[in-house]
């Protein structure tokens, strides 16, 4: 019998993650603390698309380096998993045939970037779902909905970033740099709504937050986890903990594990 996938809320970080010898360790350590999932569903702050389209099942797609300055050796990054088309089929099934299928479409970075780090050899099935939303409620009945696949080894990953503000980035500081004040308010509240399982608060985010609109000024990287809430909610509550904290260049990297 197929063991019950986790669900998983990370922050992905930039291509540069693969430098920063801590983080790398974090996301290592994580991977090898949970059962190996059959295949993977990715859901990237870096892809919204409506209706929900799936990524490239039936032949290999090259990865998408979505990311604009950076030296060379980060466009020549390579993560060939397995193609997912039965994982396809099933998230096709659980939305009722409503989802497109990008078949020139490859993993971006907010889905191969951590996978590098988590599971190096590239051997376990990715497939990758879009944003058809930012809306919370939207995304969490989305994650509803996909909820069953986790009792067929799917792990499903909201891939996003805690805090998510640009202005804040100053390399100059660098990266374990003190993290400005509203995105240390932003993760202490979500550390604690989270812990609590305060699911009304984390849906009504925008209201209940110290600093939403700062730590988020668009809500993309913020809303992958209302998809992990929602399956994890659907498959028995949002019980969950606190895998990695702390920050990078100013931003939250806090992430988290739902219970199997």
């Amino acid at each position: 019998m197929t063991d019950r996938a986790p669900i998983l809320y990370l922050s992905h970080g930039a291509p540069p993650l693969a430098d920063d010898a801590r983080w790398t360790q974090e996301l290592a350590h994580w991977s090898a603390g949970i059962a190996r999932p059959d295949s993977i569903l990715m859901v990237s702050a870096h892809w919204e698309e409506a209706p929900v389209t799936v990524s490239a099942s039936a032949a290999p797609a090259s990865l998408l380096y979505d990311f604009w300055g950076f030296p060379q050796k980060y466009y020549e990054v390579r993560y060939d998993a397995p193609l997912a088309p039965a994982l396809a089929d099933d998230v096709s099934r659980l939305l009722g045939g409503q989802v497109h299928r990008d078949e020139s479409r490859g993993l971006d970075h907010g889905a191969y970037v951590p996978l590098v780090e988590m599971y190096p050899e590239a051997d376990v099935p990715v497939l990758q779902l879009s944003l058809p939303t930012l809306d919370p409620r939207a995304l969490f009945e989305l994650g509803r909905a996909l909820a069953p696949l986790r009792d067929t080894g799917t792990m499903i990953v909201g891939s996003g970033f805690t805090t998510h503000n640009l202005r804040w980035f100053d390399p100059g500081a660098g990266a374990d740099g003190p993290a400005p004040a509203a995105s240390a308010e932003f993760d202490n509240w979500a550390a604690e709504a989270m812990a609590s399982e305060d699911l009304d608060a984390l849906l009504d985010f925008g209201h209940r937050a110290p600093a939403a609109r700062l730590a988020h000024p668009r809500t993309e990287h913020w809303a992958p986890l209302y998809v992990a809430l929602g399956a994890a909610y659907q498959s028995g509550g949002i019980a969950n903990h606190s895998v990695i904290d702390g920050f990078w260049f100013g931003l939250s990297k806090r992430s988290w594990e739902f219970a199997a």
